[in-house]
């Protein structure tokens, strides 16, 4: 799946969290400081929910949840590679090995959880009363966005052209949607430019997680 379409009206708030990489125990605080209710709104992840941290199974449950969306990263691309038997060494060097650690029970959950992320879209496009938002895990590889278009989405998930040009002063839009969030780049605070805005506070290294209220 390239797109989703999610509608604003189906949900009260809407939020939108930078990279987890395994770390569930400081999304459940955020959530709770927050006042996040589950059964009315709706959280977006910008992808990588695993590798690195200490809890990628746990992140990983949160697709089996009605109140959480995400779009896929390049770490889920890794994993997804790792288990077809495809560079398998890739995905250990970066952040992989909590899976070949496992055994028995928590081994077929996490292959079970694991083949869940295939169904994760590279694109989510929120359609909210104010205007179009639009989810990517790295970059939306166009200067104009419309739903559906066929993009490279290796550059969806690896991307980090767009973010080194904004980084040296360059201040172009991108056309089509109101506003673009991206995680994959870790920094020490949230980075925004033009109509984009880089989420990925590296949590896992010892940061903190952003979490963005959109609706």
């Amino acid at each position: 799946m390239l797109y989703q379409y999610l509608n604003g009206e189906n949900w009260r708030h809407i939020w939108i969290i930078g990279d987890l990489h395994g770390c569930r125990s400081q999304l459940d605080a955020l959530l709770l400081a927050h006042g996040f209710d589950k059964e009315q709104d709706l959280l977006v992840g910008v992808g990588d929910l695993i590798d690195r941290g200490p809890d990628s199974l746990g992140c990983l449950q949160l697709l089996e949840e009605p109140w959480f969306r995400s779009v896929r990263g390049n770490h889920e691309e890794m994993a997804l590679d790792a288990i077809a038997g495809r560079e398998p060494m890739r995905w250990v060097m970066n952040g992989g090995s909590w899976f070949w650690q496992l055994k028995g029970l928590e081994l077929i959950s996490a292959r079970h959880a694991l083949k869940r992320c295939e169904e994760m879209p590279l694109i989510m496009h929120l359609q909210l009363s104010n205007g179009i938002v639009v989810v990517a895990h790295a970059d939306y590889p166009s200067d104009h966005y419309a739903w559906g278009q066929d993009v490279d989405w290796h550059r969806v998930v690896w991307n980090r052209e767009r973010i080194s040009r904004y980084q040296q002063g360059d201040r172009n839009k991108i056309t089509g949607a109101d506003a673009f969030f991206f995680g994959h780049t870790p920094l020490q605070d949230q980075f925004d430019v033009a109509n984009q805005h880089y989420i990925d506070t590296g949590a896992v290294f010892g940061n903190r997680l952003t979490m963005v209220q959109v609706q």
